[in-house]
């Protein structure tokens, strides 16, 4: 048998571009990204360089947590077209050589999903869901104390019906848990990745992955006990390597959203019958600092190299604070508990650190996920309270802003009304929004859009090979991969006073100018041939 080629292995060292589809473009008009949208602006997406898209839930939803409520994953919501149009796009992107990744929601449905709405007429569906008498005299105390996996929110997570049983939702009341002990379940789900897949997606990413399988008795909360009642637990290997064979038979590929502070227990879903990749979290959230990014990436190398799964690196998606707010800050890091309303920002130290933290995730070995936007250069937005639509907000009092800022539509053409996204938008676009427009910073060499176009042509040289680092005085980081013609080093400084350029033979790529002696100054990156 012999090695896999480079197109079997594409997702090792991939670039793939998260598609938030109500926000990306709109093509009909009215207001909401669609899926016409993203096909039109497929050779932009082609010309930027990445190799995959994935989009965020596209499927029939009351919308009540941003399509994370799903009806019915065979059905597209019509707010974003038809099943036929996403058949189109998926061809239309493969043709640009550009795969497709969709977004599976195992651990809950929408309560208007035909399952729970049998199981409400006291159907048999009952069973596909966790329904339990309540505690107390009357039964009107929730069944346990579990808490609520919305950030910030002291919400319970069960919800009591009108013949006094309650229903388990470790998210909103509107998104009932469904019991992944009952086989239709695994079934179920099984058939909605073949139906993907015969359709022509290249893989599958699986969210909230670690929490679908729960104790058949649901205890109370006790914190620190092992097993947990509803995260990591061992029956959840099994679904996966179910899973597994159904993608193997397809050639696709998964990527969980796992997010566990044991690292060994974290490996153990990308073994090589299980999970192919799972979002790096620690990278994600880790503050402008060269101790702390160097840890992080140490760390997520070692964790996945047991298993021999290629690591993941994101700098931000759809519920994270957009970059360049969040290095303009003083906490640099990212925490839902820590997110406030009007936090200072300073927006131009900010974008000249996500320049350089751009330079840094495309230069390590494995995966990179670029969510939409990142590549303008966006900064998050403040939504006036009276047109926030994030369920965080709400459930925590008004005091979260949630996670509309970073979901704000995109600018497309500086001088067309919305700045060219299309209708008037589903949220406000701040004033001076259409100063980030791609048409501008196409025609701008200096421009973040620019700087990723650069930097996703040259990529490929860096591989899926190993990370070697440099010596370094302190806050600079500085590593080298193998290339195709020779090493490739990448050096950061993220010290206060200007750095040396190790030696080198050629500079491929900055996130800025050197200064007039050649050195690299604060807050930037640059990509050398050794």
């Amino acid at each position: 048998m012999g090695q896999p080629t480079h197109a079997q292995n594409w997702w090792r060292s991939a670039v793939i571009y998260q598609v938030y589809v109500r926000s990306f473009a709109d093509g009909d008009g009215d207001g909401t990204g669609d899926l016409a949208g993203v096909r039109a602006k497929l050779p932009y997406l082609a010309e930027l360089g990445v190799d995959a898209l994935w989009f965020n839930p596209w499927y029939l939803s009351p919308m009540k947590d941003g399509g994370y409520d799903v009806a019915d994953y065979r059905v597209i919501d019509p707010a974003f077209g038809t099943l036929a149009e996403a058949e189109k796009l998926i061809a239309e992107a493969k043709e640009l050589g550009i795969r497709t990744l969709v977004d599976i929601v195992p651990n809950h449905v929408s309560d208007q999903h035909p399952w729970f709405r049998a199981a409400l007429a006291q159907g048999p569906e009952r069973e596909l869901f966790h329904f339990r008498p309540g505690r107390g005299e009357h039964g009107e105390l929730p069944p346990n104390d579990w808490p609520s996996q919305f950030a910030g929110s002291a919400e319970p997570v069960w919800t009591r019906l009108p013949d006094g049983t309650w229903y388990l939702h470790l998210f909103t009341p509107e998104q009932p848990d469904l019991n992944w002990a009952h086989p239709a379940v695994r079934q179920e789900h099984e058939e909605i990745l073949r139906f993907w897949f015969e359709r022509g997606v290249a893989g599958v990413r699986i969210d909230s992955a670690a929490l679908l399988a729960k104790d058949p008795d649901l205890p109370d909360f006790v914190e620190g006990r092992d097993p947990h009642p509803y995260v990591d637990r061992d029956e959840l290997h099994d679904i996966y390597r179910s899973w597994r064979t159904v993608a193997d038979a397809y050639d696709g590929i998964f990527v969980g959203e796992v997010w566990l502070p044991d690292t060994e227990r974290f490996a153990r879903y990308l073994r090589p019958d299980e999970l192919h990749t799972a979002f790096n979290f620690s990278f994600l959230s880790c503050p402008w600092d060269a101790g702390r990014l160097r840890t992080s990436i140490d760390e997520t190398l070692a964790e996945h190299a047991p298993v021999g799964a290629p690591a993941t690196w994101v700098l931000c998606n759809h519920d994270v604070t957009r970059t360049v707010t969040r290095y303009g800050r003083a906490d640099s890091g990212f925490d839902f508990a820590t997110k406030a309303f009007g936090t200072p920002t300073d927006l131009a130290l900010g974008a000249r650190r996500a320049r350089a933290g751009a330079l840094l995730s495309l230069a390590l070995p494995g995966a990179v996920y670029l969510y939409q936007g990142e590549e303008l250069g966006l900064p998050e937005a403040e939504i006036p309270r009276d047109r926030i639509q994030d369920p965080m907000h709400f459930r925590s009092g008004g005091t979260d802003p949630g996670r509309d800022g970073c979901r704000v539509p995109l600018p497309w053409t500086a001088d067309a009304p919305y700045a060219g996204f299309g209708g008037e938008p589903w949220l406000p676009q701040p004033s001076g929004w259409s100063g980030y427009a791609a048409d501008l910073q196409a025609a701008d060499p200096g421009s973040m859009l620019s700087l990723y176009r650069a930097a996703l042509t040259i990529r490929p040289e860096f591989g899926d090979g190993p990370l070697t680092w440099l010596p370094t005085p302190e806050g600079v980081l500085a590593f080298a991969r193998p290339g195709q013609e020779g090493r490739l080093l990448c050096v950061v400084n993220l010290a206060d006073a200007p750095a040396d350029l190790p030696a080198h033979s050629r500079l491929l790529l900055g996130s800025g100018p050197l200064d007039p002696q050649g050195r690299l100054p604060k807050d930037t990156a640059v990509w050398l041939r050794g």
